[in-house]
């Protein structure tokens, strides 16, 4: 831990300060480990397992790319109709709606590693900042003070009060579509029970933990480019499961910047598909990386040159 965290508020003043995790907060997250785990008695097959992967991906894209870094830091525009299917699809990872999640993370970003941020590992601990801050009375609310760009769309408005409509709905169409294979396909050994569970229950847990990582591991575990007053770090391995969002120090030092691997040698492929959306016409406007960050780069990355020759 760096001396960025080190100075923290009595344990007590702490618990009273995030309040505490109740058990009904946590028994949607609870049932969706169990549908996961029920994989061990509904088996797999081919058919489900791809159907898992490709929703991981495809979800992972859509937490990066538009619940971060369009709803979270406006680093890009597009049109209304995209911007709601994307909110709507983000949904279906049940992490609540776009309109909760950026609120939460501009005020994490508004006081990293320090009271109040909602999930930083230095003052309440690494699994409070991956799981359990969300899990709270306090966590369940949607900030709307922090979100006052968004709260004049109406049908966002709807979905961040409606937010099941999303997890509900792709269980009910993987439930369909499994059964739908079943009936016309029955070479593929998959039904609508294991299609759901490998489809909805398998990859929205892998989803969770993956993108929680950036709110835990990020923040203890990789090296510092830059100082951002803050325990963020980048770590590339977290890049390769978060498409991109492991560059973390890079995002905290510069968050409005479209991309977050700043070279081409940082995997970013959340930055690439981007662009391929503005090919498009999707999307547009991206915030590039200024000039000066990548000064501040140049100068960190001399400065470590000349320490290993001394």
């Amino acid at each position: 831990m760096t001396q960025n965290t080190a100075a923290r508020r009595p344990e007590a003043t702490r618990a009273s300060t995030l309040g505490r995790i109740r058990p009904v907060n946590a028994l949607p997250i609870a049932i969706i480990h169990l549908v996961a785990l029920s994989a061990i008695w509904v088996g797999w097959s081919w058919a489900a397992v791809w159907t898992a992967v490709a929703l991981f991906w495809i979800r992972m894209f859509v937490i990066t790319a538009f619940y971060h870094r369009y709803f979270s830091h406006r680093t890009f525009k597009t049109h209304r109709v995209t911007q709601f299917l994307f909110a709507l699809l983000g949904t279906s990872t049940a992490q609540r709606s776009p309109l909760w999640w950026a609120a939460h993370h501009r005020e994490h970003h508004r006081h990293s590693d320090q009271e109040p941020d909602p999930h930083s590992p230095g003052w309440r601990g690494a699994l409070w900042s991956h799981t359990g801050w969300f899990l709270t009375d306090e966590a369940k609310q949607t900030n709307w003070r922090a979100i006052p760009d968004w709260k004049k769309f109406p049908e966002l408005v709807w979905l961040d009060r409606y937010h099941l409509v999303g997890p509900l709905g792709l269980a009910a169409l993987l439930a369909l579509f499994g059964w739908a294979l079943s009936m016309w396909m029955p070479a593929l050994h998959t039904s609508a029970l294991q299609l759901t569970v490998w489809g909805f229950g398998v990859s929205t847990t892998a989803l969770y933990h993956a993108t929680f990582t950036v709110n835990s591991i990020a923040h203890m575990v990789g090296t510092q480019r830059f100082d951002t007053g803050d325990d963020s770090r980048n770590n590339w391995f977290l890049a390769l499961i978060t498409l991109g969002e492991g560059w973390h120090n890079n995002h905290h030092y510069c968050p409005g910047a479209v991309r977050q691997g700043f070279y081409w040698w940082e995997y970013d492929p959340t930055y690439w598909m981007l662009r391929v959306m503005s090919a498009l016409g999707l999307v547009w406007d991206f915030n590039p990386v200024p000039d000066h960050v990548y000064q501040a780069a140049a100068k960190h990355t001399r400065a470590q040159q000349i320490a290993g020759a001394s």
